[in-house]
């Protein structure tokens, strides 16, 4: 099989091998690449590793044929790509949250007719907040975005939560759920086309988990 498959870096990148191995791919000389971002398997698929949120970019554009992403990213992004299968790993859930105690999202609105959002999701809090008739006023932030209503920047903040553990230490809490998310298995449009019968048999020693 000589896909080219982008991997994500970072905290699904363990678990994309183990699916990967899983199907029968060849991911040693993954675990062995060192600084390589690109590693070639004789006779086998071509991995490029990147960071998560550009994953999409690549398959989009032709650089990859496939690749795994987390649902976050697709939905913040919105590239055109086509989804071959929920993967089940990577759980975890984007929520507005805000500190501890009183909802300060319903007094913002009174007083000031928007709520400040702190997060790095700029099109999923914007959507989110468009679908529940509430004027929100976005701070893109692309570092620890917890820290943003500790010092009156944001109302609160749009992020993912896994464990919650980062928004207790924090002193913060979930107010409302915006959506699920799992890593994703996404194909380039013409890739799709072109070696479907190779990508639908990939799905299948998947388990068939559609997306």
């Amino acid at each position: 099989m000589d896909l080219r498959i982008c991997v994500p870096l970072g905290a699904l990148f363990e678990e994309s091998l183990g699916v990967m191995e899983g199907v029968g791919l060849p991911v040693a000389p993954l675990r062995d690449a060192g600084r390589r971002l690109i590693v070639e398997v004789p006779d086998g698929p071509t991995y490029i590793t990147t960071r998560p949120s550009d994953v999409p970019t690549y398959v989009e554009s032709g650089a990859a044929d496939i690749g795994i992403v987390g649902r976050d990213v697709l939905l913040e992004r919105q590239p055109d790509v086509y989804e071959l299968a929920d993967l089940g790993f990577g759980g975890c859930r984007m929520a507005w949250c805000t500190p501890e105690g009183d909802d300060p999202t319903p007094a913002a609105l009174e007083r000031f007719g928007v709520v400040r959002v702190a997060t790095k999701y700029v099109n999923c809090a914007e959507r989110f907040f468009a679908s529940t008739g509430r004027a929100a006023e976005i701070v893109k932030v692309n570092g620890s975005v917890e820290l943003a209503p500790l010092v009156g920047l944001a109302d609160g903040i749009v992020d993912l939560v896994a464990t919650g553990r980062t928004l207790r230490e924090n002193g913060l809490v979930e107010r409302d759920p915006i959506f699920e998310s799992t890593a994703r298995l996404i194909a380039n449009r013409v890739s799709h086309k072109m070696r479907a019968a190779e990508l639908d048999e990939l799905v299948r020693a998947l388990g068939g988990g559609a997306a």
